[in-house]
């Protein structure tokens, strides 16, 4: 797996997540602080998460970041 792939791996979790919590994803930014067009691009994977935004998301979602790396699903 290369770095994009990862991106959009971890991109996808997090919407998984969100939609299975029935978040909107301009809910989700709201709770995070971050505009809109920023968490579209981190659900693209079309951006390079920073731990920060890593731990952000996580703490907005009540999950672990962890699984955020749980690709078996």
């Amino acid at each position: 797996m290369n770095e994009i792939q990862l991106y959009i791996k971890v991109g996808h979790k997090i919407r998984k997540v969100r939609e299975g919590e029935n978040i909107s994803q301009q809910e989700l930014a709201d709770r995070c602080n971050f505009e809109k067009s920023n968490m579209s691009r981190i659900e693209a994977g079309r951006t390079n998460l920073t731990l920060k935004t890593l731990y952000t998301i996580s703490k907005a979602l009540s999950i672990p970041i962890k699984d955020f790396f749980n690709f078996e699903e």
